[in-house]
């Protein structure tokens, strides 16, 4: 039969990661010699160092095999008082709900200037424009936020190139993320993506009151809000419940998008909210083959609409296949080079010399 004082002895030399033994630290508990068979057990002084200390307890078996006598080994590790409790999980952030009173209307703290980017009917690239305009004046120097606010068909994170979800360090503030160097935030990015959102109006107008209020948006130069198409629940709420600085109306030249438009410039105007001015989208299809230009949908309309109103035309964009391309694969065509990158870096300078970002 081993000794027990030689067991110990070898003990004596298995050292801890912090410094001293396991003899001299007392942490040897439970040592018993059964003929060749020894068992002993290493008592940490708290759990977390007990998850440091397997290899410890190898090195103990290892030194008890080699005293004389012992034949079989059997060390178990454990730690003095009780685990320490998980982590609690992170809070649980709902979105939607109903919106709550407020004295009158309110910008996010650090905001400069927020600007509703809206258009009368789907399927103009209003969206498109909102991104690629965030990124252009990202590139010049502009610190940029883009909130979508297309609760029923975000697009942004698809075209921003973003699916992880915001975080919440408290359950009541979200932390927005960045893509291209701008500050955004989705109701996509909260909601299963293949799920529809089926929500009656005052829960569209909470959601909206959510992030443009619970978000940190930080210092911002300019805030670019994507609107849904229409003159709907969060057009009303945007309008009446933010401090807008003005609105930009996109749409194509045709005469069906112009009669929509023309509902979302009153619109604007009934809520006095200023419009800043109008943008063309898919003027023209330039031929990749022959260069020859197109006008699919129209020529001018919109440039026309903009002299009748009196509100400023900032120009026209073409319909172009690598901004479609772009847009899909999650990275806007203004953040590389070319042709249509510098369409939008003409248009951001319009809007910082103008004084709108």
């Amino acid at each position: 039969m081993a000794d027990k004082n030689e067991i110990l002895a070898a003990l004596a030399k298995v050292g801890l990661p912090d410094g001293g033994d396991l003899v001299s630290r007392d942490m040897v508990r439970a040592l018993t010699v059964e003929g060749e068979a020894v068992r002993f057990v290493i008592e940490a002084p708290d759990a977390a160092m007990a998850a440091r200390m397997e290899p410890v307890r190898t090195t103990a078996e290892r030194a008890v095999a080699s005293v004389a006598g012992v034949g079989k080994v059997s060390a178990l590790l454990t730690a003095h008082g009780p685990a320490p409790k998980p982590a609690a999980p992170p809070p649980n952030l709902k979105i939607g709900r109903h919106p709550e009173p407020q004295a009158g209307p309110t910008k996010p703290a650090g905001v400069d200037r927020i600007i509703a980017i809206g258009s009368g009917k789907g399927g103009v690239g209003k969206s498109t424009v909102s991104s690629n305009l965030a990124v252009a004046l990202a590139k010049e120097g502009r610190r940029v936020g883009l909130l979508d606010a297309d609760i029923y068909g975000p697009s942004q994170p698809r075209m921003m190139g973003v699916n992880k979800r915001p975080g919440s360090p408290d359950g009541k503030t979200i932390i927005p993320l960045q893509a291209h160097g701008v500050t955004m935030m989705s109701i996509g990015l909260m909601m299963d993506p293949d799920k529809a959102v089926v929500w009656r109006g005052p829960m569209l107008m909470g959601a909206l009151q959510q992030m443009l209020g619970q978000v940190q948006w930080g210092e911002l130069d300019v805030l670019l809000v994507d609107l849904p198409p229409g003159t709907g629940d969060v057009q009303l709420t945007l309008c009446q419940k933010s401090d807008l600085t003005g609105a930009l109306v996109v749409s194509t030249p045709q005469d069906v998008a112009l009669l929509d438009a023309r509902k979302a410039l009153d619109m604007f105007k009934t809520l006095n909210t200023p419009v800043l001015g109008l943008i063309e989208n898919m003027s023209m299809f330039v031929c990749p083959d022959c260069g020859s230009s197109h006008a699919i949908f129209g020529e001018g309309g919109v440039k026309a609409e903009a002299e009748k109103i009196g509100a400023p035309y900032l120009g026209a964009l073409p319909i172009d296949l690598e901004t479609r391309l772009a847009g899909d694969a999650g990275t806007p065509i203004a953040a590389g080079d070319g042709p249509m990158a510098e369409a939008y870096r003409v248009l951001a300078r319009r809007f910082i010399d103008g004084g709108m970002a």
